[in-house]
């Protein structure tokens, strides 16, 4: 993810800000109606991470097994490669096959709907892309729709079309990027009351040249993190502890759900960022989740 990323992180205050004054509610609203225990979901945007051969995946696996090994490291995947094209049947079946069915897909919308078409005569694309991916089954998590930097709030009456129109059996998180939609605090305030009444998530990203997107409003029982990493230098480590806090203060207040994303430039750095995080969450809440683990490869025959 290079939205937000800065080469020079002298100057970046990296400390999450306060929760939003409408969070409080948001959680306090839920926590009666949360249906089961809370559940956290981490992963990577992608699978086919050749880095982990020999480390996180077994060597000499085909490509087609990328998918298997990811979800026993991982529990949750950003996925982009929706967001090129709508998936057929086929690569759906075979998706949902290759994870255990407490695994989470979370599809970006294609860009033909996001950017091309910036959600203006696209409902026959939305309807396409809700059908298949609706094939995943029990592993759906949130579709994700990712708006350009070039979708201000202009186009607000086009969002909240968009969104009323949306079929409600896929769950949906939506990030906004334009700085208009965080430079006016009455609305953001609108934006994100309209998206609580409609039941959709605002995605909340961690990156270093954007803080204003990090506005901590929550509007479901949903929390959908993007984090921007740095190579495990020491504010990643701080991020994770602040981040494994925050989580664990809104869990313990009604949250049902969170999902966190990791972007590192270097993919190797991403599951040692995972075993911090939930290493300092379980920690915090007793919650037993599996980090992602060097595995034993098997060993050549030797002479002795």
């Amino acid at each position: 993810m290079d939205f937000g990323r800065l080469s020079d992180l002298r100057y970046v205050d990296f400390r999450l800000p306060v929760n939003h004054p409408e969070t409080a509610g948001v959680l306090a609203r839920a926590l009666p109606t949360q249906p089961a225990p809370p559940r956290v979901y981490v992963g990577c945007p992608i699978w086919t991470n050749k880095a982990w051969l020999g480390t996180y995946f077994p060597a000499g696996i085909k490509d087609a097994d990328y998918l298997h090994h990811y979800a026993r490291q991982f529990n949750s995947i950003e996925l982009n490669t929706t967001h090129y094209r709508i998936p057929d049947a086929t690569a759906v079946r075979k998706w949902r096959e290759a994870v255990p069915a407490t695994f989470r897909f979370c599809p970006k919308l294609p860009q033909v709907i996001s950017h091309d078409r910036a959600l203006y005569n696209a409902d026959d694309l939305t309807i396409s892309f809700c059908r298949a991916i609706e094939g995943l089954g029990e592993t759906l998590g949130h579709a994700f729709l990712q708006l350009p930097p070039t979708f201000g709030p202009e186009h607000l009456r086009r969002l909240e079309r968009y969104l009323l129109d949306f079929p409600d059996y896929v769950p949906l998180a939506v990030e906004l990027r334009h700085p208009a939609w965080f430079a006016d605090k009455e609305l953001l305030g609108a934006v994100s009351a309209m998206l609580e009444a409609l039941g959709k998530v605002l995605v909340l990203s961690d990156v270093a040249g954007r803080r204003d997107v990090l506005h901590m409003r929550l509007t479901t029982p949903t929390a959908f993190v993007r984090l921007n990493g740095h190579g495990l230098i020491d504010s990643d480590f701080r991020r994770a502890d602040d981040w494994a806090a925050r989580i664990a203060s809104w869990l313990e207040s009604g949250l049902h759900t969170a999902y966190v994303f990791i972007h590192q430039k270097d993919i190797m750095h991403s599951p040692l960022w995972a075993q911090h995080f939930l290493a300092r969450l379980q920690e915090l809440t007793g919650m037993h989740l599996q980090p992602p683990q060097v595995i034993p490869q098997p060993v050549q025959g030797s002479l002795f």
